[in-house]
């Protein structure tokens, strides 16, 4: 399953804390976990940054987290899980959590 979500003026790295500490929560281990930046070529000031997070059930990847993202502008992000180690019930709650604790960040359509 896949969840795709947009998020504005939100730091990216706080996203990236949150997804880490919410899926923490549901009893899966942190693999891969690793948080770049690079300045912007037009602006040395502003940062993108680039988040990728990985977690394991029973030593397989259960779910990815891709998160790309500006500081007061957009951020996106991906997950990406294997449904036969991730359930739909821990990404209904995952999902829950991020949008009660995310929400206000959502675009409005």
């Amino acid at each position: 399953m896949q969840i795709r979500k947009t998020y504005k003026g939100i730091n990216p790295a706080l996203l990236y804390d949150e997804i880490k500490e919410f899926v923490r929560k549901q009893g899966i281990s942190l693999d891969q976990d690793k948080l770049e930046t690079y300045s912007m070529p037009s602006d040395s000031s502003t940062f993108i940054y680039r988040g990728t997070l990985t977690f394991l059930v029973q030593g397989k990847e259960a779910l990815r987290a891709h998160i790309i993202g500006v500081d007061k502008n957009e951020t996106k992000l991906m997950l990406d899980s294997n449904d036969e180690l991730f359930s739909s019930q821990k990404i209904t709650s995952l999902e829950d959590d991020l949008n009660f604790m995310l929400g206000s960040f959502e675009p409005q359509i």
